[in-house]
């Protein structure tokens, strides 16, 4: 998948693995819609829109190739784990 999205600096800059992830209608054309975080972060810490960066969808998958086979779901599409490693079940939000 191509195009760009928004990403809790605990995994750009901090490099740990994808918990927590959805998928909403893109802001702009190279927007992918999806949001991805460590799942550790506080609504505080996830609401500074310091600690999110604009990335490349293969950086991504870079930092956590597990999230490679989900990239295809649709828009509203919301996925979780408990740990690494683990699968993502999908959840209803």
């Amino acid at each position: 998948m191509d195009g760009y999205a928004f990403v809790s600096k605990m995994i750009s800059v901090d490099r740990m693995r994808v918990l927590f992830m959805y998928r909403e209608e893109p802001d702009q054309s190279a927007d992918s819609g999806w949001r991805f975080f460590s799942g550790t972060e506080s609504d505080e810490y996830a609401n500074d829109p310091d600690n999110i960066t604009l990335n490349a969808i293969s950086t991504v998958v870079e930092i956590d190739p597990d999230i490679q086979d989900l990239l295809d779901s649709p828009y509203g599409s919301t996925f979780e784990r408990d740990n690494a490693g683990l699968p993502f079940t999908k959840i209803e939000l």
